[in-house]
């Protein structure tokens, strides 16, 4: 009777076995089968078609894209330029002088120019000195070499509030050397973004 039993449950066993089998092809055989009765191997290749043409469409806007950044890079690049020159592209004067030059005016009017069109940007004018004379009046020179530059531009339209000067006299020689040549590249005034 036992075995009876036995053989019962173990049939009913591979009933149940066989029936949770077939329903899972049954749900295999349909999912693998679209609502229109498309095979999934139909979609996966239309799907595959649509991909490409997406990748197509892509690359087209990524050509497009790098034409863009290309051109912010050149863009920021040439603006980089524009304001290294502000910065450093120095006026220099004539021997107890602070009367501007030809070519300091010249200068001056490009440093005018990139400031109208930076309007947001303020500048300290620094007026330096050669080492002959007197540290008194060489932080004086250096004060009128800095507003001598100050003056030009606010005369070019740019609003004095964004323009501060300060003299080092003769205390930040850009060479230490002790003739003309140096002399000449230490009478200079300096530009310096805030």
């Amino acid at each position: 009777m036992k075995d009876q039993r036995l053989g019962l449950y173990v049939g009913l066993v591979l009933v149940i076995v066989s029936l949770i089998f077939m329903v899972s092809c049954a749900k295999h055989r349909d999912v693998s089968e679209t609502a229109g009765g498309e095979s999934r191997e139909a979609v996966e290749k239309a799907g595959e078609k649509a991909g490409e043409a997406g990748e197509a469409g892509e690359a087209a806007i990524s050509e497009e894209e790098l034409a863009a950044r290309k051109k912010a890079e050149a863009r920021q690049a040439k603006e980089k330029a524009a304001k290294e020159k502000f910065v450093n592209e120095n006026v220099y004067f004539g021997f107890d002088d602070a009367s501007l030059t030809r070519k300091a005016r010249r200068i001056l009017s490009d440093k005018a120019e990139w400031l109208r069109d930076h309007p947001e940007q303020e500048v300290v004018i620094e007026g330096h000195c050669d080492e002959r004379g007197t540290k008194e009046y060489n932080m004086a020179l250096g004060q009128r070499r800095a507003e001598s530059i100050k003056n030009y531009l606010v005369n070019a339209g740019i609003d004095s509030s964004r323009i501060d000067t300060i003299s080092y006299g003769e205390e930040r020689p850009v060479d230490p050397r002790h003739n003309e040549m140096a002399w000449a590249k230490n009478r200079r005034g300096e530009f310096r973004l805030k």
